[in-house]
Formats: structure tokens, C-alpha cells, sequence
């Protein structure tokens, strides 16, 4: 059996609200970015979510070349765009640790935990009461 090269990876988890992404890269020619099997351009509709996915790469500005794959799956559409940009800033940390300090700033490493408060017995959502009448 030929011993055959396979191409090393790095993979990160980016997480935000429900929504979680796992994010591979792999150095390439080119820089290309595939969500769930799908080119970004096809699956995030609008440039503003297109550009938040690939946020960490722009603030970084290295010169290494990156193919991204990433399989996100639960929370909302923008949640998980913010889900992959998680996953890609800690990607290239891993990569080159010095980038730590930029991207910690720019606040992509951070998981924002927020997410929707359960619905409380009594109550009609989380805080909001039915109405009250004194008589």
C-alpha cells in the first residue's frame, strides 16, 4: 500500500445562541468558504451575513491562503454566520497564536452566551404577566 499524503486540517467550534459550527480549514491556493455543503455566497442571502462568517479572516489579514468548510446547524441564520466567525477566529489562533490579541479586541472570541429565556408557569412569556385588576 503507497503511502498517500493526506492534507492536514485544523477544526475549532464556534458557538452563538443555539446555533453551532464546526469549521474546518485546510491551507489552500485560494481562499474559499463552504457551509454545509453549499458555497457562502448561496447560503447566506445578504453581503452584511456573508461578511460577518468571514469577519475573522478580514480583521486577521494574513497572508496564508485558507479553505473553510463548516457544518453549522440550530439557532437563526444570523446566529449561525456569528457561530462560523467563532469558529474561524479560533482556528487561526491555533494557526498563529499572535493573532489572539487583535481578534480577543475585536470581540470574536468571545461566545456570546445570550439566548432566550424560558417561559415561566403563570406567566404568558418569560416576565410579561397576564393582566392585573385591583377589583
Amino acid at each position: 500500500m503507497a503511502a498517500t499524503e493526506t492534507k492536514r486540517y485544523i477544526e475549532a467550534v464556534g458557538r452563538r445562541k443555539t446555533a453551532i459550527a464546526r469549521v474546518r480549514a485546510t491551507e489552500s491556493t485560494r481562499n474559499s468558504l463552504v457551509v454545509n455543503e453549499k458555497d457562502i455566497e448561496k447560503y447566506f442571502p445578504t453581503a452584511a451575513l456573508r461578511l460577518t462568517a468571514s469577519d475573522a479572516l478580514t480583521k486577521a489579514k494574513i497572508a496564508a491562503k485558507w479553505k473553510i468548510t463548516a457544518k453549522v446547524r440550530g439557532g437563526g441564520i444570523s446566529a449561525q454566520a456569528e457561530a462560523i466567525r467563532h469558529g474561524i477566529a479560533r482556528i487561526l489562533i491555533i494557526h498563529d497564536i499572535e493573532l489572539r490579541k487583535k481578534l480577543k479586541k475585536a470581540g470574536f472570541l468571545k461566545r456570546d452566551p445570550r439566548a432566550k429565556e424560558r417561559r415561566k408557569f403563570g406567566l404568558k412569556k418569560a416576565r410579561k404577566a397576564p393582566q392585573w385588576s385591583k377589583r
